[in-house]
């Protein structure tokens, strides 16, 4: 957990954009089974109480490492505000859109449509941080928005107001993850830093937004409060909750936001075949199944040309790891 200190881990190894890579992957896959068993399976009516909890989560577990001189990130000063913004909208913004989107469409519909946070980041990076992507990158964005636009315009179930959620869901996570891979700087905040004052910031209006809509009170009304299956599973979501946003955080760190934003479409595949098995809510059609399948053959594609250029060795690299060998020759 501890930050970078030597000058060699400015530049990070193949392996820990990799690993980094794998674990942000797997953690958002099981988040969104997890948080799609609690919204829809057992009819949890407040997806904003859920974000609280990840976020106290985040609070508690970063702070008692701080503590214990696991992880070290400033103290808190009034220039921090100034340092973060806009992170802290764009993070609730991301954490309340995700969850409310969760729990008003399929699994599959829900997959498909967050593929346009794929486009969103790579125009977002362009813009913002200066960067230039391949035509094979570009056209494997237009497939997979293709494939989007297919599957989505084919859904039997359509919710307006859902598919109003998933879009700005995926205008936040894009946003926020090129602003956090902007804000990620060791000298100031640093990636716990960013994690743990996006949630003090933001824990205590979403507090009051759940209190005003009346998301808090029907959380408290909950008859499956005495459900110790529910309970465990509710604690689980809450530490995953966690471990995404610091998944996501290092994956940015290591790699790039547009990096992480394909792992996260390359996860969609699981999730969207999955959740034509179970969840119980996919309803089938030929267009949409073509769509879906042009949409993961898109993002499949684009997850071969990003990571695989990022994975390949460099010269300066492999001048490095010859340079032992050769001395003892």
């Amino acid at each position: 957990f501890q930050e970078p200190m030597t000058a060699t881990a400015a530049e990070p190894s193949r392996a820990a954009r990799l690993l980094s890579a794998l674990l942000y992957g797997a953690c958002s896959l099981l988040l969104v089974l997890l948080n799609k068993t609690l919204l829809t399976a057992y009819g949890f009516p407040s997806p904003i109480v859920l974000g609280i909890g990840q976020m106290a989560a985040t609070i508690m577990i970063l702070y008692v490492a701080k503590l214990n001189k696991i992880i070290h990130f400033p103290d808190f000063d009034k220039k921090i505000p100034v340092k973060l913004f806009p992170l802290p909208l764009l993070y609730v913004g991301n954490h309340l859109s995700g969850l409310s989107s969760t729990s008003k469409l399929s699994l599959p519909m829900f997959t498909v449509l967050r593929k346009f946070t794929i486009p969103l980041t790579l125009l977002l990076e362009t813009v913002i941080l200066g960067k230039q992507h391949s035509l094979g990158i570009v056209v494997s964005v237009f497939a997979i928005v293709l494939g989007a636009v297919v599957a989505a315009g084919s859904d039997l179930a359509f919710n307006l107001e859902g598919y109003v959620f998933v879009f700005l869901n995926d205008v936040f996570t894009a946003a926020n993850g090129v602003y956090t891979k902007q804000k990620m700087d060791p000298k100031e905040l640093g990636k716990y830093g960013v994690l743990f004052y996006n949630a003090c910031f933001m824990i205590i209006p979403t507090f009051l937004i759940s209190v005003s809509t009346g998301d808090l009170r029907q959380a408290t009304e909950f008859n499956q409060w005495k459900n110790v299956l529910f309970i465990m599973q509710f604690l689980l979501s809450c530490f995953m909750g966690f471990l995404l946003m610091f998944a996501t955080v290092l994956c940015s760190h290591y790699n790039s936001a547009l990096t992480t934003a394909v792992v996260g479409a390359v996860k969609n595949v699981s999730v969207a075949y999955i959740g034509m098995l179970v969840g119980g809510d996919y309803i089938f059609s030929v267009l949409n199944f073509v769509g879906l399948n042009i949409c993961m053959a898109g993002g499949l594609r684009y997850s071969f040309l990003t990571l695989g250029s990022q994975l390949k060795p460099n010269p300066a690299e492999e001048e490095n790891e010859s340079l032992p060998g050769d001395a003892k020759s």
